[in-house]
């Protein structure tokens, strides 16, 4: 988190987008380094030490805040950069980046799924055993807190380890439903392939 450019004043703009001074920020969304000259725009925040902001880089923030960036858009937040960004992508191009992010996460499997194991080098989450490369694999959901909150995180199992996973006080998947979710969810997966992962995973009553 950087200060505000007046110093850390409550009276700071709530964002600015400028471009990068140096390539030791890191975008608050990808958590990748934004580079020296990049587009970024900050967020401002009251945080222990005082206000201060949150960078992204400006196309991040496009996909997943574009209603802060459209807000900054109006207040014309280049205004307040030290590095003027100069010409900047219109509120329609980056309305087309938050569009296509959006599709792209309708897309996105729902736990639970069949999939192939894309190589050999990922362990199953239950039995810690390497999953072969080509094999079939079942992805179910796993509580993750942090602090308060609550989250569901994707975890690969053999089709063998999925009745005993199921029974994990941290599992997020039920065992009611699981082989109709798993052929409605299962995406380029084929009838014959759900059929034999559910053969494996035998009988969840």
């Amino acid at each position: 988190m950087s200060q505000p450019p007046n110093g850390g004043d409550a009276s700071a703009a709530p964002y600015v987008i400028e471009k990068a001074r140096s390539s030791r920020s890191r975008c608050k969304t990808c958590r990748r380094t934004i580079p020296k000259d990049g587009l970024r725009i900050g967020l401002l925040i009251e945080g222990p030490y005082g206000t201060g902001y949150l960078w992204h880089h400006l196309g991040c923030a496009a996909r997943r805040l574009f209603d802060r960036v459209e807000e900054a858009y109006e207040l014309k937040a280049w205004e307040q950069a030290k590095a003027p960004p100069g010409q900047l992508p219109s509120l329609d191009e980056l309305r087309k980046l938050r569009d296509t992010a959006e599709q792209s996460r309708q897309k996105r499997a729902q736990l639970p799924y069949v999939q192939v194991a894309p190589s050999g080098r990922a362990k199953c989450k239950h039995c810690e055993q390497l999953i072969d490369k080509g094999a079939l694999r079942v992805v179910l959901g796993r509580e993750v807190r942090f602090g308060d909150q609550v989250r569901v995180g994707p975890i690969a199992v053999h089709p063998r380890c999925v009745a005993a996973e199921l029974q994990a006080d941290d599992c997020a998947t039920r065992a009611e439903g699981l082989l109709d979710a798993l052929r409605e969810n299962s995406q380029a997966i084929s009838a014959e392939q759900i059929d034999a992962v559910a053969a494996e995973i035998g009988d969840l009553d």
